[in-house]
């Protein structure tokens, strides 16, 4: 693997996994330093990153990009469209294999969220499984690039609910409800679990995430956004 391949999958894995929070200052020679390539791979992964979203130049320097309520929203607000709609694709178009794996193996959800950081790992494992087994199946490559792009940010939100055990299981049962409507060919039920899954990730990120001025409230059931 390229130095500067290298140093931007690092970057954006510690970006995404919350080691650099938002304000982190990166400078190209501390990084250097820190990831043993010279300046030159460092200033390219921060281009890069910079496309994804996940830093900004500032006055200081190149620091990570912040999240806010409104951010979350917006997120998810996309998230709804893109995602409910490849559900529904995958669905219609029946690529049953892939999907009675993901669900044996989601099945298991319940004794991994029991076990630790490890467990909770392999969980996401088998989501991130999911999202790209939804994007295959859907087969439309304009939806799948809009996917990735919104999952990519969606990594960092995921982690707001890292910590609530009672959520976590709820969301396991909701993926499971959203392979079962795939596997049965049912696209308006995939859709329509999709968005109740949706839904409730996005009442939950927005309860654990901090404040912010000029914040946007947690949607209320009957919000057109997520009704």
């Amino acid at each position: 693997m390229r130095a500067g391949e290298r140093a931007y999958e690092t970057l954006r894995s510690e970006i995404l996994d919350g080691v650099l929070g938002p304000g982190t200052v990166l400078q190209e020679v501390e990084q250097s330093v820190r990831l043993g390539v010279s300046r030159t791979p460092v200033r390219e992964a921060l281009r890069r990153l910079a496309a994804d979203g996940l830093v900004e130049p500032t006055a200081r320097g190149t620091i990570v990009t912040a999240i806010s309520r409104d951010d979350i929203v917006a997120l998810y607000e996309l998230r709804e469209a893109l995602e409910a709609r490849a559900a529904g694709l995958a669905a219609r178009r029946r690529a049953e294999a892939p999907f009675l794996a993901i669900g044996e193996r989601l099945r298991d959800a319940p004794r991994l969220l029991g076990e630790g950081e490890e467990g909770l790992t392999r969980y996401f494992e088998i989501v991130d499984d999911l999202d790209r087994a939804i994007d295959e199946a859907a087969a439309n490559p304009f939806l799948g690039s809009a996917l990735r792009s919104v999952q990519l940010h969606s990594a960092r939100i995921r982690r707001l609910s890292r910590h609530n055990p009672e959520r976590l299981r709820a969301a396991a049962g909701e993926h499971e409800l959203i392979v079962e409507a795939i596997i049965a060919g049912d696209a308006e039920l995939a859709s329509h679990a999709t968005h109740v899954h949706l839904h409730r990730s996005l009442t939950n990120a927005l309860a654990s995430a901090p404040a912010d001025e000029g914040a946007t409230p947690a949607p209320a059931d009957d919000d057109p956004r997520v009704a």
